[in-house]
């Protein structure tokens, strides 16, 4: 693959449903290849459904061939058992990538959040709004989890882009915009 290519596997983790979006990223444009939702609330124990994260993201990474993998980390809950679900299902799909020889950067929902609106606390409806004006193709997705993954790939996208592609830095939203008018 041409080194001036990227493709970037965001995941939203869930243990009932697992959000995933490909992103390729060429000459900085930024394409949707592809994004869904594992669904595992047919299974009926966690064991299973942690096999099932396994399984069907490794199919998609071997599908897909991404270069870099990018993860939302889990979030302080006040319910201590959904939060050990969670952290599982992240632990498996970060096994998942590892295993095909990706490595995982970690971010928080708030960091993602900003790379996406600028703002930290944004609703996840305003960042599903916000991705259709950041990312080319067609973003159709049944669950909301699919938008969260994409937001995660377009959030390592922006934070590597200065590293990788030799990409420009801006100190506000507002920068960013006035230099990329096509993204309004």
């Amino acid at each position: 693959m041409n080194n001036d290519v990227r493709i970037i596997l965001g995941i939203d983790p869930g243990s009932n449903l697992l959000g995933y979006a490909f992103l390729r990223v060429e000459n900085r444009k930024v394409n949707l290849v592809s994004m869904g939702t594992l669904d595992m609330r047919a299974q009926d124990n966690q064991l299973d459904k942690l096999k099932q994260i396994f399984e069907e993201l490794s199919e998609l990474i071997k599908l897909y061939q991404p270069t870099e993998a990018a993860v939302e980390a889990p979030f302080y809950g006040k319910d201590a058992q959904a939060m050990l679900k969670l952290g599982r299902a992240q632990g498996v799909a970060m096994v998942a990538m590892g295993v095909q020889g990706l490595k995982v950067t970690e971010y928080s929902p708030r960091s993602v959040k900003k790379a996406v609106t600028g703002k930290g606390s944004a609703s996840k409806e305003q960042v599903a709004a916000m991705l259709p004006h950041l990312v080319t193709g067609e973003i159709v997705y049944k669950f909301i989890d699919a938008s969260d993954a994409l937001a995660v790939a377009y959030c390592h996208y922006l934070q590597n882009n200065n590293v990788i592609g030799g990409g420009a830095k801006y100190n506000s939203w507002s920068d960013f915009l006035k230099n990329n008018p096509d993204k309004k």
